[in-house]
């Protein structure tokens, strides 16, 4: 277990104020993830009302059902980062990284129904740049629908990659008994993250998938 000595860095007077500076620090960087995606969903925003029908149609084209189950998962992969944080906050060792290889588990299966669904979409010839064979009416509007699906799920994809790596170095670590009451951070902070890319999701559910209903 690490020790008061050994968690703070050079650069700080103490474990609470370490702490706070690396705090602040993912709430800034969130904050920078907060404009990417709010940049992204306005231009979704002003297209979707541009073109409302083929936004709609667009939206049929997808598998709600994936999506929900998706859904699912992440509220629950929600869960066990929270579980995983509190096993670090009280020093539960097993339950720290019990629940955060459950989160790992938890976000491959989400990414591997996210890649089911990209491959559906080659299947149905729903690639816009690279094979759209769609016909139906509004071909144009859902073809730019799709492209603006595969942006967002794609980068909120990229930052579900980057959160299990940043969740599997914690629970390493944790295994290795690097974390208890006095010394907790890195794995609040990586919660925090999990929990943004998360929200995310929630967002993009009703957004893509259910403008149709």
């Amino acid at each position: 277990m690490a020790d008061h000595a050994t968690a703070v860095a050079h650069q700080f007077d103490d474990v609470d104020q370490q702490r706070e500076a690396a705090t602040l620090g993912m709430w800034v960087f969130l904050a920078t993830e907060v404009m990417l995606f709010g940049g992204l969903l306005t231009v979704y925003t002003v297209y979707r009302y541009l073109y409302a029908r083929g936004f709609a149609e667009g939206s049929r084209q997808l598998d709600l059902w994936l999506g929900s189950i998706n859904t699912v998962v992440l509220i629950t992969s929600s869960l066990t980062m929270a579980i995983g944080v509190h096993g670090a906050q009280v020093g539960r060792r097993r339950v720290l990284v019990g629940s955060l290889l459950l989160t790992i588990v938890l976000g491959a299966i989400f990414l591997s129904i996210k890649g089911i669904e990209y491959a559906h979409k080659f299947e149905e010839g729903l690639v816009p740049g690279i094979d759209f064979t769609y016909a139906g009416p509004e071909a144009p509007h859902v073809a730019l629908f799709i492209l603006l699906y595969f942006m967002l799920t794609g980068v909120h994809a990229i930052h579900m990659v980057i959160g299990i790596g940043a969740v599997s170095v914690v629970a390493y670590l944790g295994w290795r008994g690097r974390f208890g009451p006095s010394y907790h951070t890195p794995v609040e902070l990586v919660g925090l993250y999990w929990h943004f890319v998360d929200i995310v999701w929630i967002f993009l559910l009703p957004l893509l998938y259910l403008l149709h209903h």
